[in-house]
């Protein structure tokens, strides 16, 4: 029977919790924000790891925004710091180097969402009040 998941994506999946609590908890610079961890992407040899993050605001930013490129600018100065914590908390023998991205999907799928109601409106595809498609 084939594993559901590889030893790689687990190793992700608990990176991205632990480096969620570590920036929430232990990055102290004011110049972050809010930022969510979306996704790790490690590769096969453990040599790096990807962080997708993206910013929590009410304007659509993208990467050349200044708060995303200071975010990001202090997440890979604090990466070092980042990677002792999670090699602590995972007791693994080999931790990847932590490379942060801003992950734009969020700013995509809001445009689409948006572009949607455009075409269809905000009526409801079915009507559920109209008695005759009870029957």
């Amino acid at each position: 029977m084939p594993r559901e998941f590889s030893r790689i994506d687990r190793i992700g999946d608990q990176m991205q919790r632990e480096l969620a609590q570590l920036i929430q908890r232990e990055v102290k610079d004011p110049r972050v924000g809010m930022v969510t961890v979306n996704a790790v992407k490690v590769s096969r040899d453990l040599g790096y790891a990807d962080i997708y993050v993206s910013l929590l605001t009410t304007e659509e930013l993208t990467e050349e925004s200044p708060e995303v490129r200071e975010s990001l600018a202090v997440l890979n100065k604090a990466a070092g710091f980042l990677r002792g914590q999670i090699g602590r908390a995972m007791k693994l023998r080999v931790t990847p180097q932590l490379r942060f991205h801003f992950d734009a999907l969020l700013g995509h799928s809001r445009h689409m969402d948006n572009l949607i109601r455009e075409a269809v409106g905000d009526k409801p595809a079915v009507d559920r009040d109209d008695p005759e498609s009870d029957s």
